[in-house]
């Protein structure tokens, strides 16, 4: 296993939910963790749930860990630019890039049934746009920034989150496509960077405890749900396995994972990982 005190990471959107789990998890770790979004002030923006930039910032502090806010709208390419531009400025290389920015169901954030998704025919057009824009096609133009860099330093890693249903038939047609393209394109740009022993994985998380889910905990069975900072270790695990290579163009299911390197939840449990049949 490999040492990944000191390596630079990215994470992006991640001032609440998943990516700053996984920001608060790597920072823990020793890593020096950048990480985006758009929220700068707590309760501003569309989405009317807890977190900021500084926030995160501010509870990575608390652990002694190292993390940089970077204001940042994905889908702008000169901003994800001037992220890339700081962070070469600053440090001068890019180990590891978690896309996990995503767009498309801010409205589940007032505890309303989560998943009573539309057919797709009544499904606002907006929805499928912002799963693409800030999602597939952000984890694309993140990519295709930092692949340069990574090819440089012959030994990186790039985790696109996604989840089970890009392999299984529901309601949600924009989100199970997104979901699709997302695992479709981490099996090609694995295919060209492998050379490069530059590894990308598909990451899915089970259910986790994100603040969306807990404004809706009414409709979820929480008893086997994640915390934030679970696929996070996940992650880590990923980082510090030097043969990652083997994994390369493949899904991995942080639950399974922490099977396999004998990584827990911040509660000392491990979750059991959920199936395409019991997604």
């Amino acid at each position: 296993m490999k040492d990944i005190k000191g390596k630079v990471a990215l994470v992006t959107g991640a001032t609440r939910g998943i990516g700053k789990g996984i920001v608060i998890a790597l920072a823990k770790a020793g890593v020096i963790v950048y990480f985006t979004g758009r929220t700068e002030k707590e309760y501003e923006g569309a989405v009317k749930l807890s977190g900021s930039l500084k926030t995160t910032e501010n509870d990575v502090k608390k652990h002694g860990g190292i993390a940089i806010g970077l204001k940042c709208d994905h889908t702008i390419q000169v901003e994800v630019e001037k992220v890339i531009d700081t962070i070469m400025a600053e440090q001068g290389q890019i180990d590891i890039l978690v896309n996990n920015v995503w767009g498309g169901y801010e409205h589940f954030n007032n505890g309303t049934e989560f998943w009573k998704e539309q057919e797709f025919w009544t499904t606002p057009m907006s929805r499928w746009n912002s799963m693409f824009d800030a999602g597939v096609t952000a984890h694309y133009m993140t990519s295709h920034l930092a692949a340069p860099i990574m090819i440089k330093q012959n030994s990186s890693l790039i985790i696109n989150i996604s989840f089970w249903a890009s392999q299984k038939n529901d309601r949600g047609v924009a989100y199970g496509t997104a979901k699709a393209a997302t695992d479709k394109m981490t099996a090609t740009m694995a295919y060209e960077l492998e050379k490069y022993h530059v590894a990308v994985v598909s990451l899915y998380p089970g259910l986790v405890r994100t603040e969306s889910v807990l404004a809706a905990q009414d409709y979820f069975d929480l008893s086997n749900s994640e915390s934030p900072e679970f696929i996070g270790r996940a992650i880590i695990a990923l980082a510090s396995d030097s043969n990652v290579i083997s994994k390369t163009g493949k899904v991995c299911i942080a639950a399974q994972l922490a099977k396999e390197y004998g990584f827990t939840d911040i509660d000392g449990k491990q979750p059991i990982p959920l199936t395409l049949e019991t997604c």
